[in-house]
Protein backbone atom coordinates (compact mmCIF):
# COMPACT_ATOMS: atom_id res chain seq x y z
CA UNK A 1 0.00 0.00 0.00
CA UNK A 2 1.35 3.84 -0.90
CA UNK A 3 2.17 5.11 2.44
CA UNK A 4 1.51 9.08 0.63
CA UNK A 5 -1.55 9.95 -2.04
CA UNK A 6 -1.88 12.61 -4.97
CA UNK A 7 -4.54 15.50 -4.25
CA UNK A 8 -5.74 14.16 -7.78
CA UNK A 9 -6.11 10.39 -6.63
CA UNK A 10 -7.36 11.99 -3.30
CA UNK A 11 -10.35 13.62 -5.05
CA UNK A 12 -11.26 10.41 -6.69
CA UNK A 13 -11.52 8.79 -3.69
CA UNK A 14 -13.63 10.82 -2.14
CA UNK A 15 -16.72 10.27 -4.99
CA UNK A 16 -16.02 6.69 -4.85
CA UNK A 17 -18.13 4.23 -2.88
CA UNK A 18 -15.33 3.73 0.24
CA UNK A 19 -14.13 7.35 0.54
CA UNK A 20 -11.13 8.22 3.50
CA UNK A 21 -11.85 9.91 6.56
CA UNK A 22 -9.89 13.11 5.99
CA UNK A 23 -7.75 14.51 9.27
CA UNK A 24 -6.61 17.60 9.21
CA UNK A 25 -3.30 17.99 11.60
CA UNK A 26 -1.89 21.73 10.77
CA UNK A 27 0.60 22.60 13.30
CA UNK A 28 4.17 24.18 13.19
CA UNK A 29 6.68 23.74 15.51
CA UNK A 30 6.51 27.52 17.09
CA UNK A 31 9.41 29.51 18.51
CA UNK A 32 6.83 31.98 18.50
CA UNK A 33 6.46 32.42 22.46
CA UNK A 34 10.10 32.94 22.95
CA UNK A 35 10.05 35.89 20.99
CA UNK A 36 6.92 36.96 22.95
CA UNK A 37 4.52 36.66 19.55
CA UNK A 38 1.42 34.30 19.52
CA UNK A 39 1.81 30.76 18.63
CA UNK A 40 0.42 28.89 15.84
CA UNK A 41 -2.92 28.18 15.90
CA UNK A 42 -4.00 25.04 14.05
CA UNK A 43 -7.61 24.97 15.08
CA UNK A 44 -8.15 28.74 13.95
CA UNK A 45 -6.35 27.32 10.67
CA UNK A 46 -8.71 25.13 10.17
CA UNK A 47 -12.11 27.18 11.41
CA UNK A 48 -11.50 29.37 8.55
CA UNK A 49 -10.98 26.82 5.93
CA UNK A 50 -10.44 22.92 5.33
CA UNK A 51 -11.21 19.97 3.16
CA UNK A 52 -14.90 18.98 3.01
CA UNK A 53 -15.71 16.57 5.60
CA UNK A 54 -12.29 16.66 7.47
CA UNK A 55 -11.71 16.51 11.46
CA UNK A 56 -9.37 18.85 13.43
CA UNK A 57 -6.62 16.72 15.44
CA UNK A 58 -4.74 18.91 17.46
CA UNK A 59 -1.33 17.13 17.22
CA UNK A 60 -0.01 18.57 20.70
CA UNK A 61 -3.30 17.03 23.01
CA UNK A 62 -4.33 14.01 20.64
CA UNK A 63 -1.11 12.92 19.17
CA UNK A 64 1.41 13.35 22.19
CA UNK A 65 0.92 13.58 25.86
CA UNK A 66 2.54 16.08 27.65
CA UNK A 67 5.94 17.19 27.80
CA UNK A 68 8.59 16.09 30.85
CA UNK A 69 11.01 13.71 30.86
CA UNK A 70 10.14 11.46 27.84
CA UNK A 71 10.70 14.44 25.63
CA UNK A 72 8.46 17.14 23.87
CA UNK A 73 6.06 15.39 22.69
CA UNK A 74 6.21 11.79 24.30
CA UNK A 75 3.81 9.19 23.05
CA UNK A 76 0.12 9.75 23.86
CA UNK A 77 -1.89 7.63 26.34
CA UNK A 78 -3.48 4.80 23.85
CA UNK A 79 -6.74 4.92 25.53
CA UNK A 80 -7.15 8.58 24.71
CA UNK A 81 -5.67 8.46 21.08
CA UNK A 82 -8.08 5.87 20.40
CA UNK A 83 -10.58 7.69 21.81
CA UNK A 84 -9.60 11.20 19.77
CA UNK A 85 -9.65 8.56 16.81
CA UNK A 86 -12.65 7.30 17.09
CA UNK A 87 -14.41 10.85 17.53
CA UNK A 88 -13.10 11.48 14.23
CA UNK A 89 -14.87 8.99 12.60
CA UNK A 90 -11.74 6.86 12.11
CA UNK A 91 -12.67 3.02 11.86
CA UNK A 92 -10.54 0.11 10.99
CA UNK A 93 -11.58 -1.08 7.81
CA UNK A 94 -12.04 2.60 6.52
CA UNK A 95 -9.46 3.95 4.53
CA UNK A 96 -7.24 7.53 6.39
CA UNK A 97 -6.15 10.32 5.10
CA UNK A 98 -4.07 13.30 6.63
CA UNK A 99 -3.10 16.50 5.70
CA UNK A 100 -1.62 19.55 7.44
CA UNK A 101 -0.23 22.95 6.07
CA UNK A 102 2.30 21.51 3.64
CA UNK A 103 5.08 21.10 5.63
CA UNK A 104 4.49 17.23 5.84
CA UNK A 105 5.59 16.72 9.76
CA UNK A 106 2.77 16.81 11.62
CA UNK A 107 0.97 14.70 9.14
CA UNK A 108 3.86 11.85 9.26
CA UNK A 109 2.94 11.91 13.06
CA UNK A 110 -0.77 10.93 12.52
CA UNK A 111 0.12 8.98 9.74
CA UNK A 112 3.16 6.46 11.98
CA UNK A 113 1.07 6.96 15.13
CA UNK A 114 -2.09 4.80 12.80
CA UNK A 115 0.33 2.59 11.04
CA UNK A 116 2.15 1.77 14.55
CA UNK A 117 -0.98 1.00 16.18
CA UNK A 118 -2.49 -1.20 13.64
CA UNK A 119 -4.33 0.65 11.38
CA UNK A 120 -4.36 -1.27 7.94
CA UNK A 121 -4.77 1.63 5.47
CA UNK A 122 -3.95 5.59 6.31
CA UNK A 123 -2.04 7.68 3.55
CA UNK A 124 -0.46 11.16 4.29
CA UNK A 125 -2.03 13.89 1.35
CA UNK A 126 1.67 14.53 -0.61
CA UNK A 127 1.80 18.85 -0.71
CA UNK A 128 -0.87 19.30 2.01
CA UNK A 129 -3.65 21.40 1.85
CA UNK A 130 -1.56 23.64 -0.11
CA UNK A 131 -1.62 20.96 -3.26
CA UNK A 132 -5.36 20.24 -2.97
CA UNK A 133 -6.88 22.10 -5.41
CA UNK A 134 -10.96 21.37 -4.64
CA UNK A 135 -13.05 23.41 -2.53
CA UNK A 136 -12.88 24.00 1.20
CA UNK A 137 -15.26 24.62 4.50
CA UNK A 138 -15.03 26.42 7.57
CA UNK A 139 -18.33 24.02 8.84
CA UNK A 140 -17.58 21.63 11.60
CA UNK A 141 -18.96 18.31 10.43
CA UNK A 142 -20.08 15.34 13.33
CA UNK A 143 -18.82 12.33 11.66
CA UNK A 144 -20.08 8.68 12.61
CA UNK A 145 -18.35 7.34 15.79
CA UNK A 146 -15.58 5.02 14.51
CA UNK A 147 -14.65 1.73 16.28
CA UNK A 148 -10.67 1.85 15.53
CA UNK A 149 -9.03 0.43 18.89
CA UNK A 150 -5.06 0.80 18.82
CA UNK A 151 -3.18 -2.09 19.22
CA UNK A 152 0.44 -0.93 18.95
CA UNK A 153 3.22 -3.22 17.24
CA UNK A 154 5.80 -5.32 18.25
CA UNK A 155 8.13 -3.43 15.89
CA UNK A 156 8.68 -0.10 14.59
CA UNK A 157 9.42 1.83 18.20
CA UNK A 158 12.88 3.11 19.53
CA UNK A 159 13.23 3.70 23.51
CA UNK A 160 16.76 5.71 23.88
CA UNK A 161 19.32 2.39 24.65
CA UNK A 162 17.41 0.91 21.52
CA UNK A 163 18.47 4.06 19.55
CA UNK A 164 21.60 3.78 21.39
CA UNK A 165 22.19 0.30 20.33
CA UNK A 166 20.80 0.54 16.62
CA UNK A 167 23.94 3.81 15.90
CA UNK A 168 26.30 0.48 16.14
CA UNK A 169 24.54 -2.20 15.01
CA UNK A 170 22.42 -0.87 12.23
CA UNK A 171 21.69 2.70 10.67
CA UNK A 172 20.30 5.30 12.72
CA UNK A 173 19.37 8.53 10.81
CA UNK A 174 19.04 12.13 12.67
CA UNK A 175 16.56 14.10 10.74
CA UNK A 176 17.46 17.45 12.49
CA UNK A 177 18.87 20.25 10.41
CA UNK A 178 22.14 19.57 9.46
CA UNK A 179 23.57 22.60 12.12
CA UNK A 180 21.41 21.35 14.73
CA UNK A 181 23.24 17.79 14.24
CA UNK A 182 26.96 19.12 14.40
CA UNK A 183 25.63 21.01 17.59
CA UNK A 184 26.11 24.34 16.28
CA UNK A 185 23.04 25.92 17.34
CA UNK A 186 20.04 24.54 19.98
CA UNK A 187 17.41 26.77 19.95
CA UNK A 188 15.11 24.14 22.38
CA UNK A 189 16.69 21.45 23.96
CA UNK A 190 19.01 21.71 26.46
CA UNK A 191 22.21 20.20 24.85
CA UNK A 192 23.29 20.55 21.36
CA UNK A 193 24.50 17.50 18.87
CA UNK A 194 23.81 14.19 18.03
CA UNK A 195 23.40 10.55 19.14
CA UNK A 196 26.81 8.97 19.28
CA UNK A 197 26.71 6.89 15.81
CA UNK A 198 23.98 8.92 14.30
CA UNK A 199 24.12 10.07 10.40
CA UNK A 200 22.58 13.62 9.67
CA UNK A 201 20.08 13.40 7.06
CA UNK A 202 17.93 15.85 7.62
CA UNK A 203 14.01 16.11 6.57
CA UNK A 204 14.05 18.29 4.17
CA UNK A 205 15.97 16.78 1.80
CA UNK A 206 12.98 14.84 1.17
CA UNK A 207 11.38 16.79 -0.40
CA UNK A 208 11.35 19.05 -3.77
CA UNK A 209 10.57 23.09 -3.46
CA UNK A 210 6.85 22.14 -3.57
CA UNK A 211 6.95 20.16 -0.46
CA UNK A 212 6.22 16.70 -2.38
CA UNK A 213 8.42 14.08 -1.82
CA UNK A 214 10.91 13.36 -4.27
CA UNK A 215 10.24 10.15 -6.56
CA UNK A 216 10.65 6.86 -5.10
CA UNK A 217 14.02 5.97 -6.82
CA UNK A 218 15.46 9.13 -5.94
CA UNK A 219 14.60 8.73 -2.35
CA UNK A 220 16.01 4.88 -2.26
CA UNK A 221 19.34 6.57 -4.08
CA UNK A 222 19.90 9.18 -1.00
CA UNK A 223 19.28 6.90 1.66
CA UNK A 224 21.73 4.55 0.31
CA UNK A 225 24.33 6.65 0.44
CA UNK A 226 23.51 6.83 4.24
CA UNK A 227 23.68 2.93 4.55
CA UNK A 228 19.78 2.84 4.48
CA UNK A 229 18.52 0.24 2.03
CA UNK A 230 15.57 -2.72 1.82
CA UNK A 231 17.26 -5.45 4.96
CA UNK A 232 18.99 -2.79 6.59
CA UNK A 233 17.69 -2.03 10.46
CA UNK A 234 17.54 1.76 10.00
CA UNK A 235 16.08 3.88 13.24
CA UNK A 236 14.80 7.84 12.90
CA UNK A 237 14.79 10.53 15.48
CA UNK A 238 14.49 13.85 15.38
CA UNK A 239 13.75 16.91 17.92
CA UNK A 240 10.25 15.33 19.19
CA UNK A 241 9.66 12.82 17.58
CA UNK A 242 7.45 14.87 14.32
CA UNK A 243 9.90 15.25 11.86
CA UNK A 244 11.45 12.35 12.52
CA UNK A 245 7.89 10.33 11.98
CA UNK A 246 8.63 12.35 8.22
CA UNK A 247 11.90 10.64 7.67
CA UNK A 248 10.25 7.73 8.35
CA UNK A 249 7.15 8.23 5.80
CA UNK A 250 9.93 8.98 3.41
CA UNK A 251 11.58 5.89 3.83
CA UNK A 252 8.16 3.58 3.51
CA UNK A 253 8.13 5.74 -0.35
CA UNK A 254 11.76 4.22 -0.56
CA UNK A 255 10.07 0.99 0.21
CA UNK A 256 12.60 1.12 3.28
CA UNK A 257 10.81 -0.02 7.36
CA UNK A 258 12.27 2.15 9.44
CA UNK A 259 11.67 2.86 13.76
CA UNK A 260 10.91 5.76 15.39
CA UNK A 261 12.27 7.30 18.35
CA UNK A 262 9.80 9.12 19.70
CA UNK A 263 11.62 10.56 22.66
CA UNK A 264 13.92 11.59 20.20
CA UNK A 265 16.73 14.55 21.03
CA UNK A 266 14.40 16.15 23.46
CA UNK A 267 14.44 13.07 25.56
CA UNK A 268 18.26 12.63 25.09
CA UNK A 269 20.02 15.36 25.77
CA UNK A 270 18.02 16.02 28.51
CA UNK A 271 19.25 13.23 30.29
CA UNK A 272 22.83 14.24 31.52
CA UNK A 273 23.86 10.01 31.70
CA UNK A 274 23.41 10.25 27.44
CA UNK A 275 26.99 10.66 25.59
CA UNK A 276 26.74 13.73 22.97
CA UNK A 277 28.89 14.19 20.04
CA UNK A 278 28.90 17.16 17.89
CA UNK A 279 30.73 18.20 14.33
CA UNK A 280 29.91 16.11 11.13
CA UNK A 281 31.83 13.31 12.14
CA UNK A 282 28.29 10.43 13.70
CA UNK A 283 30.90 9.43 16.57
Amino acid sequence: MNAIISASELASELTGGNPPVLLDVRWQLSLAKAAGEPPFDGRAAYEAGHMPGAVYVDLDRELASAPGARGRHPLPNLAEFGAAMRRSGVSSRTPVVVYDGGQGWAAARAWWLLRWTGHPDVRVLDGGLPAWEGPLETSVPAPTEGDFQPAPGATGLLDADGAAALARSGVLLDARAGERYRGEVEPIDPRGGHIPGALSAPTNENVGADGRFLPAAELQARFKTLGASEGTEVGVYCGSGVSGAHEVLALAVAGIPAALYVGSWSEWSSDPERPVAVGPDPQ
